[in-house]
């Protein structure tokens, strides 16, 4: 994995302890799940739109926003993201047309 993406979520870890007047993480942690999924929302629809308008810098820098907000709303709901990481390798050992058809017959 990335040593960037293990920093950043070393610092998210240690930030979320902070004031959340001088912490933009801890800020996000403390306003809860339903804040942080209002973000991540909004992160995502900025990507969308940059995505659609095919601007590849402003496309990255979108992409790194939502990238954090998931990783934050992760952090509140104590979902280990290396966890995520090994579900990604697992999913490497099959097609992804295979797995997504599982899934489907896996529904309720």
């Amino acid at each position: 994995m990335s040593a960037n993406i293990n920093f950043l979520i070393k610092k998210i870890k240690k930030n979320k302890f902070k004031s959340s007047r001088i912490s933009y993480t801890s800020f996000l942690i403390k306003k809860g799940t339903f804040f942080c999924l209002k973000k991540l929302n909004e992160e995502f629809l900025e990507l969308k739109k940059e995505l659609l308008l095919n601007n590849k810098k402003k496309i990255i820098y979108e992409t790194a926003d939502l990238i954090y907000h998931l990783l934050v709303l992760l952090e509140k709901k104590k979902v280990n993201f290396f966890d995520v990481i090994k579900e990604l390798k697992r999913r490497q050992k099959i097609s992804g047309l295979v797995e997504k058809n599982n899934r489907k017959k896996n529904v309720r």
